[in-house]
Parts: C-alpha cells; sequence; structure tokens
C-alpha cells in the first residue's frame, strides 16, 4: 500500500495489553509492506483525571496551562507504544505534537492546525522506524503548547496524512466501521463497505458519534482516503471517500439521529420585515446554537416563530426567548425538552426523486406525528416526540431497506 497513518483511540490504549495488541497489529501492517505512522489518544479516562486534578486547584484554570497538563496524557501512550514495538523487535520513534512541529493558532483548548513539517518523520521512516506521535497536540508560533480539542486526535492523523501523502488513513475505534444506524437502537443495522465524505459529515454532524466532524472535513478537504476499524476485531471496516460515478449509489446510506434538541416557539409576533432577525440575533450573541427553524404566518397579521436548540441551551434560550415576546408584543412562549431529531442520508436522494414522500407515508403509518421538517440535497431531517424515536429509526431502516443482507 505504501504509507499508511494509523490511529488509536483511549481505548485501544486503555491499559498494557491493549497497547501490546496494537503494537502487533502495527507490526503486521509493517509486514505487509508499508510504512507506518501511528497516532494515539492519551489512555481511556487519563485526560478527564488530569482534567479533575486541575479543577481541584482552581475552577477556573488558565488555558495555557492546561494544555501543558492534558497533553501529558499522549505523551505516556507513544512512550509505552515505543517501548512495546522494541520489544517485538520493531524499530520505532515516539515524538510529541511539538516535536514534529505540528503547527497551530493559540487558541489554546480547541486549537486549528496551520502547517506540519514532515522532514523529522520522512527521515525516521526511510531509516525503517515506525513513527508514533501524539495526537490531540501541537505548538504555536510562539512555542506554547497547544491542543486541539476533544476528539482532536482523529483530526491529528488526517493532518499527518494529508501532509505525508498517505495511501490511507486508519482510524481504529471500538467499533468495526460505520453502520446504516446505531446497532443499540436498530439491531439489523448492517455495516457500510463506503461511504462518501459528504454522507459522512451529514451523519456526523446529525448525531453519529464514529468520527469527529473536523476530521472529516480536512480528510475531504485534502483527499485523504479514511477507512474505520475496530482495533478489538479483525474486518476491512468502513473506507470513507468520494463518490464514484462508477458505483451505484444506494438512495439511502443511513440514518442518524439526535437525542440533545429541544424545540421553542414564539406565538403570535407580528409580521413585519425584520422580525426573524429580532429574534435570533439575540440567541446568537448569547452564543447558542439553532438549528431547525420553521416560520407560519397567520391570517391575522401575525406569525409562530419555532426554532431547535441543544436540550443544554433550552433554559437560557428561553429565558432569551421570553424578554424578546414582551419586547415584540407576542402572545407567548412555548418549548418542548421531549423531541429528538431523526435523519435520512444519502448522496442517491440527488437522482431519486419521492423520497420524502415515502419517509412521509411510512411514519404517519406507525402513527408519528412529525413536527418539523428540514431538507438539504443529500438529507431529510424530521423532529418527532422523543417517545417515538427507536419506532421512527427502525420503521426508516425497514422501509429504505438498510437491513442485514
Amino acid at each position: 500500500m505504501g504509507l499508511i497513518v494509523q490511529k488509536y483511540g483511549g481505548t485501544s490504549v486503555a491499559n498494557i495489553e491493549r497497547i501490546q495488541a496494537v503494537a502487533e497489529r502495527v507490526i503486521k501492517a509493517v509486514k505487509d509492506g508499508n510504512d507506518v505512522v501511528v497516532v494515539v489518544s492519551a489512555m481511556s479516562g487519563e485526560t478527564n483525571r488530569l482534567i479533575a486534578l486541575a479543577k481541584e486547584i482552581d475552577p477556573e484554570p488558565a488555558a495555557r496551562e492546561m494544555d501543558v497538563l492534558v497533553s501529558t496524557g499522549e505523551q505516556v501512550t507513544i512512550a509505552l507504544l515505543s517501548m512495546a514495538l522494541h520489544s517485538l523487535g520493531q524499530e520505532a520513534v515516539s515524538f510529541t505534537g511539538p516535536q514534529v512541529r505540528i503547527l497551530t493558532d493559540s487558541a489554546h483548548g480547541k486549537a486549528r492546525i496551520l502547517d506540519i513539517d514532515q522532514q523529522k518523520i520522512d527521515s525516521q521512516l526511510k531509516a525503517g522506524k515506525v513513527v508514533v506521535v501524539a495526537g490531540f497536540q501541537g505548538q504555536d508560533e510562539h512555542g506554547n503548547i497547544t491542543t486541539l480539542g476533544r476528539g482532536g486526535s482523529d483530526t491529528s492523523a488526517v493532518a499527518l496524512a494529508a501532509a505525508l501523502k498517505a495511501a490511507e488513513c486508519q482510524i481504529y475505534t471500538d467499533v468495526d466501521g460505520v453502520y446504516t444506524t446505531d446497532p443499540r437502537v436498530e439491531p439489523n443495522a448492517r455495516r457500510l463497505d463506503t461511504i462518501t465524505f459528504e454522507e459522512m459529515l451529514e451523519m456526523a454532524s446529525l448525531g453519529a458519534k464514529v468520527l469527529q466532524i473536523r476530521s472529516v472535513e480536512f480528510a475531504g478537504k485534502y483527499n485523504v482516503p479514511l477507512r474505520v476499524l475496530s482495533s478489538f476485531t479483525e474486518g476491512s471496516g468502513t473506507l470513507i471517500t468520494f463518490e464514484d460515478d462508477k458505483m451505484e449509489q444506494p438512495v439511502i446510506s443511513g440514518i442518524a439521529f439526535n437525542r440533545d434538541e429541544a424545540k421553542l416557539t414564539l406565538v403570535g409576533v407580528p409580521d413585519k420585515p425584520g422580525v426573524a432577525s429580532d429574534i435570533l440575533s439575540p440567541i446568537g450573541e448569547a452564543n447558542i446554537e439553532i438549528d431547525m427553524i420553521i416560520q407560519n404566518v397567520g391570517a391575522d397579521g401575525t406569525t409562530d416563530f419555532t426554532f431547535t436548540v441543544h436540550r443544554n441551551d433550552y433554559d437560557k434560550a428561553k429565558a432569551i426567548l421570553v424578554d424578546i415576546a414582551n419586547k415584540l408584543g407576542a402572545r407567548e412562549v412555548s418549548g418542548d425538552k421531549k423531541i429528538v431529531k431523526v435523519s435520512v442520508v444519502g448522496v442517491g436522494m440527488r437522482s431519486h426523486a419521492g423520497v420524502a414522500s415515502t419517509m412521509f407515508k411510512a411514519l404517519g403509518s406507525e402513527g408519528i406525528n412529525i413536527q418539523m421538517i428540514s431538507t438539504s440535497e443529500i438529507k431529510i431531517s424530521v423532529v418527532v416526540e422523543e417517545k417515538y424515536l427507536e419506532l421512527t429509526v427502525r420503521t426508516l431502516h425497514d422501509c429504505f431497506g438498510l437491513e442485514q443482507e
């Protein structure tokens, strides 16, 4: 294959036994004729332990010092994995993010990668060594240690794969690929052999938690083939790649859902230009993200305005909305925290009509009422009562024929 980048998450390196298993997997890839760069996370639970220590000293610790602290979790793993490789007769060398010059901006805790100096890695690979790099971290132009935010090791791996022009970036997790939906909700969910970047981005943004969204964006931007595999079982996983004109795309590839939704409605708002901005601007200024929006114009010159927010932001958003209602002369504010969003995703929608009608008919036949609808070129999302989540997912999974063959 050439050069591959493998990334192992916290559960894959949770203890010495798991680290030794990773070492054996890496050596197998080398024996198959590959140059291998390995990116690792901190051992499972370690980052949380370090954060808890910091909070004991200061409930609001300095962001720079937090990055210095939490970046040590990965430093432990890279050293242990390199030792494990050495003990099995494979030469290896470990590097922290700053050591391989992963240059980031200065946004501590959520830094973005700007550049990678691949020379040090290249020279070690040419010497026949496996290069083990700490994920989730880098350094800014002033030499400060930075971290990329939760799940940042995926982004580190993809960025390294892009910089090194790797044949593939393999993300090893505790699942063996991307499924048509969550197997815990639909036992007949099927592992996908391939999925497009577009579909994976939609699935990730809509609630599927297999990959961090930023890493998928990065891979798509730099055309890095991504493969999701299990570090616990053998298998070919799921390849995330660009849409292939030669492939017959299924109409629907998967179903994503998000339990963390809440709905707010402003009833009886005077219908005049600029009212949407009057409502949404204060919500945005409070750093509350809005997802779906519906506006209905009534016959009496007023409008009802409904939108969804993350459930954690519900109380804060509702308080702001009550204040807005008083200023605008609206009749009332209502809300509902017991809702969920369920979405069907598939690039095949572009060339197949009737997906929405099939979806709505299937839900109607089960007595599931749709409260809100949102569409894009390759997805349709609906908001339903929380109690109907599993029934909705199973009904759609069945009606679009996504079950195991």
